[in-house]
């Protein structure tokens, strides 16, 4: 087994790698992944392989992105710190433990699936995270009690924007989505809600998540 020094080492060089390929933009995305490091997000027998640059397995069949792809998507939320931020998709804890380093304050994160709940939740107490509440549920609805939202961040692929999600974005804000294919490729979107309420769509690129299930995306 590796010790946590040689992990935290091997972190250090991804995180420095991003940077370099200028992936890693700003400081508080650089500080968040320096304080997070990713092997804390993943069961033991895949700790050796934290630092590597690709999606990893995690309980149910899901997966924890690849880290490029979670600077990405922070990056592109802008986030600063005060924010409101909704996360659908839990997973293992990680995105929304490095939310809640830069935005300082509460974040709320919503998973469908009950293994994963117990699992982030284990992840974030081990890690340290006071300020992540992980909720069981369905996702698409988003998560109306603490509406509306600076920011909300979807870590699953969805055929269309769920109508929830953009009624409990507020005026100005932003959502970050994969929108395409079931188990397919998609394309992903940075959606922002005018202050009169109009809706803008601007494309990044291509990625590729595993689905949204829920009431207004996909049925299991």
């Amino acid at each position: 087994m590796v010790s946590e020094e040689e992990l935290l080492r091997r972190w250090e060089k991804t995180v420095e790698k991003l940077v370099r390929e200028k992936v890693i933009r700003s400081e508080a995305v650089k500080n968040a992944f320096l304080k997070y490091p990713r092997f804390l997000f993943v069961e033991r027998r895949y700790w050796d392989y934290a630092h590597v640059d690709e999606p990893l397995p995690i309980p149910a069949g899901q997966t924890i992105s690849a880290p490029h792809m979670v600077a990405i998507m922070l990056e592109l939320a802008e986030l600063k710190p005060e924010m409101k931020v909704l996360e659908i998709g839990t997973g293992s804890g990680w995105n929304a433990a490095l939310i809640a380093e830069i935005v300082k304050t509460d974040v709320y994160t919503v998973e469908r699936i009950p293994e994963l709940v117990e699992f982030s939740r284990k992840n974030l107490e081990r890690a340290g995270v006071k300020n992540v509440h992980v909720i069981p549920g369905d996702g698409t609805k988003g998560f109306p009690p603490k509406a509306t939202y600076d920011r909300i961040i979807v870590t699953a692929g969805a055929p269309k924007i769920p109508e929830p999600l953009l009624k409990q974005l507020k005026p100005g804000g932003k959502l970050i989505i994969p929108i395409g294919g079931y188990h397919l490729w998609q394309d992903l979107y940075v959606v922002t809600k005018a202050k009169d309420g109009r809706i803008r769509k601007k494309r990044w690129g291509s990625v590729a998540f595993v689905p949204l299930i829920g009431e207004h995306c996909w049925r299991e």
